[in-house]
């Protein structure tokens, strides 16, 4: 089946890594922006005639995209109504595809809080609330009334709050796309908010590398514990693999240099994880989307290592069995964040 036919908006052979907050990996075999749902319900029955695996690809903020590339359809939800917002005094309906950070702004400015705590979060609001983004000073979870999504064979349904089963980087969707989202803010001063906003902006800014190739933190917490804690006590900051190395500011996040590949992100992903399990007893569950799945997801079924030797590996104070023979890395060599990767059909 022939995608690029006179009219579609669908292109072949397309790179994502310009795509997404680490800008690495291959190429979607099919891409396709749509802009409405009629669209997007005649790309996922044309994925289904083609046998094709569907993925979503949002902000790309959360997303690492491996060096072969995605044998698929990447449907990005762009422009028309998924960029559509309708305020209705507390309660504003946004389209997945418009960008968070401009929303939360926009809300802050109008007085109307709950989506404040995800000030310095990078994304759309189709996965944002699909991962229910948030930290320390809350969770986009809180704030949602209703979602709407269609699965894949292109039924569509509305979910309350509660059918949403929110819970830490996670909810009751599946095989669900996003389509759109509706919140219920609080009336407060804007004013107020303001500063609050500013305050948790400027948390993230001193405590995370913002300014850096990367998708935000790799590790979800386990329970009763920080992943970037346990990366930095097994003594990981500035371990490095080929263009990947973790960075000095925030131990959690794993930032790239030019001449990276995703390749090399992997392989430091399985050295963190297999140095923190050997070292605390702790297996580290992925926080990012790593695609295509079930292939090189560190530490999922299915996983595979990625290439490449200890020859491209260097590491700051490791001195476990697990990292040894790596070498300090050099000061001042940590490179240029975010926090989405929406899902797979």
């Amino acid at each position: 089946m022939t995608w690029s036919e006179p009219g579609s908006r669908a292109r072949e052979q397309v790179p994502l890594g310009p795509m997404t907050s680490f800008g690495l990996g291959g190429l979607a075999r099919v891409f396709v922006p749509v802009n409405s749902s009629a669209e997007l319900s005649r790309t996922l029955d044309r994925a289904r005639q083609a046998d094709l695996p569907v993925y979503v690809l949002g902000a790309g903020a959360n997303v690492l995209v491996q060096d072969d590339g995605i044998d698929g359809v990447v449907v990005q939800l762009r422009g028309g109504e998924f960029d559509r917002v309708t305020w209705d005094g507390p309660r504003v309906v946004a389209g997945a595809g418009v960008d968070m950070a401009k929303l939360t702004l926009a809300a802050v400015r109008r007085g109307l809080a709950g989506l404040e705590c995800m000030a310095g979060i990078p994304g759309t609001v189709g996965g944002c609330v699909r991962m229910n983004a948030g930290g320390r000073f809350g969770e986009i979870g809180s704030v949602v009334r209703r979602v709407w999504t269609v699965d894949r064979g292109g039924s569509r349904r509305e979910w309350n709050q509660s059918e949403m089963g929110f819970r830490y980087r996670g909810c009751a969707l599946r095989d669900e796309i996003i389509e759109r989202v509706e919140f219920e803010l609080t009336p407060s001063d804007s004013e107020a908010l303001m500063r609050r906003y500013r305050e948790i902006w400027d948390y993230k800014r001193r405590s995370q590398p913002l300014g850096a190739d990367s998708a935000g933190c790799v590790f979800k917490n386990p329970p009763g514990a920080h992943a970037g804690e346990l990366i930095d006590r097994a003594g990981l900051k500035g371990a490095a693999v080929g263009g990947a190395s973790v960075s000095r500011h925030h131990a959690n996040f794993i930032v790239t240099s030019p001449g990276a590949r995703a390749g090399d992100v992997i392989e430091l992903i399985e050295l963190i994880r297999r140095c923190v399990a050997k070292r605390f007893g702790i297996d580290l569950e992925l926080e990012i989307d790593v695609w295509p799945r079930g292939i090189a997801a560190a530490g999922r079924p299915g996983c595979r290592a990625a290439d490449g030797g200890a020859d491209r590996r260097t590491a700051a104070g490791a001195d476990m069995p697990c990292c040894a023979g790596l070498q300090p890395m050099g000061r001042g060599q940590e490179p240029h964040a975010a926090g989405e990767g929406d899902g797979l059909l």
